[in-house]
């Protein structure tokens, strides 16, 4: 990782550039100049905040009364079609990223349940969407960061390519810390192709029963009663793949039930078989083990070593506690 502070290069157009194979600069190369102004409002002295489309404002507890709050720069600044990868200020928003990506028939499956979320705030809150089961967890997605640290200065982390592998991974490590380690500024991600055919089924079957029948679902979601199951690739193996569902009692749907926003557990995924019978209000996602639930849920407890560790790469990294002070990722 790099710190750096000041300088910077010209400001990308508003109009993000779709860059054709062989066309220009790394998406790394320069720190755009809204990276800069933003550390330059964050500063270096008093305690302050990123504020996005507060959807997730909730987690992790409020920041303190009278904490500065700031935003992050907006806008898809580069986009590699042929890399697989866009370069996008933290605070753009999940609907403008999609909306762009998608003319190229590529995605980032970020899936938060409003789009009016931002791309910073989504990794902040660390959530992955609904389709991990097929995607994986939200952190994968990320290639590189630039964020600004509690001395206000500008740190690049990560390497702007899918095959970068070097290196202590602080991109990584800023997901899920609600911007308690660094204030996310500029992102890196990952691109995926739109699957060609997607398809939504819903039935009263096994929610087990059918993570093991098929092959490599996006999602299967249950409530105790009713399970979802969400297919997407090639049209003929979306085809063939509903086939084996609707020969279980299955059949197609609009799209997934309503996933409570209030609470979040996480559970192995074999535990989630311990729900059956329980009283409602909750959504589980077969095979990785979350459950959302319609009422809070009490953190669970860090181990002792974990917590340890976090608390001593806060006081490394903001030994001041000025960034989102009374927010808690751990």
């Amino acid at each position: 990782m790099s710190p750096q502070s000041g300088g910077g290069s010209a400001p990308p157009s508003e109009e993000a550039s779709t860059r054709q194979p062989g066309a220009g600069a790394s998406l790394a190369a320069n720190i755009a100049a809204e990276v800069t102004a933003f550390a330059h409002e964050v500063g270096s002295s008093d305690p302050v905040t990123v504020v996005g489309a507060q959807t997730h404002w909730h987690v992790g507890g409020r920041p303190h009364a009278g904490t500065r709050e700031v935003r992050a720069p907006a806008g898809v600044w580069e986009h590699e079609p042929s890399e697989m990868t866009v370069r996008c200020g933290a605070g753009t928003t999940v609907a403008e990223l999609s909306a762009h990506l998608a003319r190229t028939g590529q995605m980032v499956p970020l899936d938060p349940a409003d789009d009016a979320a931002t791309v910073g705030g989504v990794l902040a809150c660390g959530f992955s969407g609904h389709r991990r089961l097929r995607y994986g967890h939200v952190r994968d997605l990320v290639l590189q960061t630039r964020h600004v640290d509690a001395s206000g200065k500008v740190v690049t982390a990560g390497g702007p390519t899918v095959k970068n592998v070097s290196g202590y991974d602080l991109a990584r490590l800023l997901v899920g810390s609600l911007g308690t380690l660094g204030l996310l500024a500029e992102v890196i991600l990952r691109t995926l192709p739109v699957p060609a055919a997607s398809q939504w089924l819903t039935g009263d079957g096994d929610p087990f029963a059918v993570f093991d029948l098929l092959y490599r679902p996006s999602s299967i979601l249950w409530d105790g009663r009713r399970t979802w199951i969400l297919l997407e690739g090639d049209p003929a193996d979306v085809a063939a793949e509903a086939s084996k569902l609707e020969s279980a009692g299955f059949g197609p749907c609009d799209g997934p039930p309503t996933i409570p926003g209030h609470g979040r557990e996480s559970r192995t995924p074999s535990g989630l078989r311990e729900l059956a019978g329980t009283p409602g209000g909750w959504i589980a996602e077969v095979g990785v083990g979350l459950v959302h639930r319609d009422e809070p849920v009490q953190a669970a407890l860090v181990s002792s070593t974990n917590a340890a560790l976090m608390t001593q790469l806060k006081q490394r990294l903001d030994p001041h506690d000025r960034l989102n002070p009374g927010r808690r990722a751990w």
